[in-house]
């Protein structure tokens, strides 16, 4: 995977070296077939007995921290929300 960039993560993922690659874009420059020929899963289970580790979804921020714009209203002393 040295000289790829990897594509925006948005479903199961494999690290391999430092970065996150989607699994759908790694089966396909590993095996040269179109993304439509093999699952997620397929390859999810080709890496992981290859011993790599995969991830199931991006990782999401923790549900407790608060947003920028709840942040700045916490510390103007306001209670809108972004929705109000």
């Amino acid at each position: 995977m040295k000289g790829v960039a990897p594509e925006l993560v948005t479903g199961d993922s494999v690290t391999i070296g430092r970065r996150r690659y989607p699994v759908m874009q790694v089966g396909q420059i590993i095996t040269g077939q179109d993304r439509r020929d093999f699952t997620s899963g397929e390859v999810v289970r080709a890496v992981t007995r290859l011993g790599f580790t995969c991830h199931r979804h991006p990782e999401a921020a923790p549900a407790g921290d608060p947003t920028p714009f709840q942040a700045a209203s916490a510390m103007l002393g306001g209670t809108a929300s972004p929705e109000a």
